[in-house]
């Protein structure tokens, strides 16, 4: 006797249904399963494989612009938030960064080849939006001995590109 045997079509609607919610059922014990250890790493304090991004302290403290501008001179540059005109000037598609006005010779902003009409976009794998931005990335970088800061930075004037990523490396201060 041959288990094999055709099925109706109504059969075959009902199997796909059952099919279905059997799937369904499944994929939301996996999630609730993901919930419940997800949630015990959370109080228990264990990494647990997700990449939850930690609330710095330093992203609490207040900051002004006016800190944040000496904050930069002290790492070498004079900066001020990308504003519209600015944007167009720079020919950028968005007014959001700090422009570099100056760098300061002999700073560590100089040795990591910063340069003047640059928009620094990134420190140490922050997004740098505005001045305040800047400020609470700038004042963590300069704890630490080295950090990278990304920046936005014109091409060759020949150079059809234009614009240009460029990635520089901060190492310790020189005495």
């Amino acid at each position: 006797m041959s288990i094999l045997r055709e099925i109706s079509p109504r059969e075959a609607r009902t199997l796909e249904d059952a099919r279905i919610v059997s799937v369904s059922a499944h994929i939301k014990a996996l999630w609730s399963r993901r919930a419940f250890f997800l949630c015990a790493c959370l109080c228990l304090g264990t990494p647990c494989g997700f990449d939850l991004a930690p609330v710095n302290a330093a992203d609490q403290e207040p900051m002004t612009a006016e800190e944040a501008e000496r904050l930069g001179e002290e790492f070498g540059v004079m900066v001020g938030d990308v504003d519209e005109d600015i944007r167009k000037e720079l020919k950028l598609e968005r007014a959001q960064g700090v422009a570099v006005f100056e760098v300061i010779g002999s700073s560590r902003a100089d040795y990591a080849g910063i340069k003047v009409r640059s928009v620094i976009k990134e420190i140490d794998k922050a997004e740098i939006r505005n001045l305040i931005d800047f400020g609470r990335a700038i004042k963590r970088g300069m704890k630490e001995c080295n950090f990278t800061v990304g920046t936005y930075e014109s091409a060759d004037p020949g150079d059809p590109v234009g614009w240009g990523v460029n990635f520089h490396f901060v190492g310790c201060k020189r005495d």
